[in-house]
């Protein structure tokens, strides 16, 4: 492959370049303190089993891959649990959606419906089949949550003895339909991007806990705040700056991830016969170049970084470390999946990112096999770049 900037430059350094989108220099500055490039194909089918995988491999992983539609129990809670293990963790979500529709269509897909998928995925990635307009439904798809996201409503309840009647009628002869609403409105702070949509669609239904012989004054307020989401985080954040400072005071320096969303575009895929050809790709990366600060890179088998400023990162699906006595063979399932090596990917084919999914989940110690993966992973990038240990 062709010689680039990127190939050779180390994780940190991207990070601080120009052209970097702020939800990709931070995941580039995370991976360089966590000394991974490993993300996880989190492919199972109950909340439960999600989240203890999360919970499992979270410190080996820069990221970790959902597809939410095949979790047979997913809920806003499963959501909730999953941000909050990536919190801890220090990992970022990415939701394989692969959208692919009209933009009004993809809109109402990424921020409705039973998942809303832009409250809780930090990243998560499209077909450019439909043509350049799905990107810029998404990103203002995205923009709008985050927008609503630093708007907090406030809302404080009080009720006090009823004294006379209402429009000369009695309440005391009101249905008691609404007995039991609740009065649960009243928290004053609302953090997670879920709780705040809930807080939203229970305002719209009943915010008045109507018991008889009350008068009830309902008080809103609406507030706005700014994410501190300086596009490159301050110096000394990464082993790089060789301070003695232990991961988890790189970590705490970093930062939470900024409530931000980012779009990754499928170039290519791993499985046999795909029909993404040198034109489709061509013309995805074109699309991306005009949206750099909403795309972050792309889903592909190779770095498509050539021209002088292009810094999108790679991520590769269809990786795995060959069992004992198979090194150097090909490797597949039998439903047109082929598999690459870490050393392959990172080190000849220029990938930044490597997911891998059977392989670790199906491993029957899943943090020592993460491990594995994130030791191989982080070796070929090294060597990549003619790092030194």
């Amino acid at each position: 492959m062709s010689s680039h900037p990127t190939l050779t430059s180390s994780y940190r350094t991207r990070a601080n370049l120009p052209t970097t989108g702020p939800l990709a220099s931070y995941l580039l500055n995370l991976i360089t303190i966590k000394q991974t490039n490993l993300c996880l194909s989190a492919d199972v089918e109950t909340s439960a089993e999600l989240l203890q995988l999360a919970e499992d491999v979270g410190d080996s992983i820069c990221l970790l891959k959902t597809h939410c539609d095949i979790v047979i129990d997913w809920t806003d809670r499963t959501a909730q649990a999953l941000r909050e293990i990536a919190r801890r963790r220090h990992f970022l979500i990415f939701e394989d959606r692969k959208f692919a529709d009209i933009g009004e269509t993809v809109q109402k897909q990424y921020t409705s419906g039973y998942h809303r998928i832009a409250l809780w995925a930090d990243i998560t990635n499209a077909h450019v089949i439909p043509g350049p307009a799905i990107v810029s439904a998404l990103e203002k798809a995205a923009e709008a949550t985050i927008a609503k996201y630093n708007t907090a409503v406030h809302t404080e309840i009080s009720a006090s003895p009823r004294t006379q009647l209402i429009n000369g009628i009695d309440e005391d002869e009101d249905d008691d339909e609404d007995e039991d609403a609740n009065d649960t409105l009243g928290n004053p702070t609302i953090e997670s991007p879920i709780e705040a949509y809930d807080e939203e669609r229970r305002l719209s239904i009943k915010t008045i806990n109507q018991r008889k012989q009350s008068v009830v004054s309902v008080s809103t307020t609406i507030s706005t705040r700014t994410e501190s989401i300086s596009p490159h985080p301050g110096p000394n954040v990464s082993s790089e700056d060789g301070l003695g400072l232990d991961t988890t005071a790189k970590l705490a320096r970093l930062g939470e991830a900024p409530f931000l969303r980012s779009l990754l575009l499928l170039a290519e895929m791993s499985s046999e016969g795909h029909l993404m050809t040198p034109e489709y790709q061509k013309a995805t990366v074109d699309i991306a170049r005009n949206k750099r600060s909403f795309v972050m890179g792309f889903i592909a088998q190779r770095s498509l970084n050539t021209e002088p400023e292009d810094n999108f990162i790679t991520m590769t699906p269809g990786c795995q470390l060959p069992p004992p006595g198979q090194e150097g063979k090909k490797l597949g399932d039998n439903l047109g999946q082929q598999y690459n090596t870490p050393h392959k990917l990172i080190l000849e084919q220029g990938c930044d990112i490597i997911i891998v999914g059977r392989g670790i989940v199906r491993a029957a110690d899943r943090k020592a096999e993460a491990e594995l993966y994130k030791a191989a992973g982080w070796a070929a990038y090294q060597e990549r770049i003619g790092a030194t240990h």
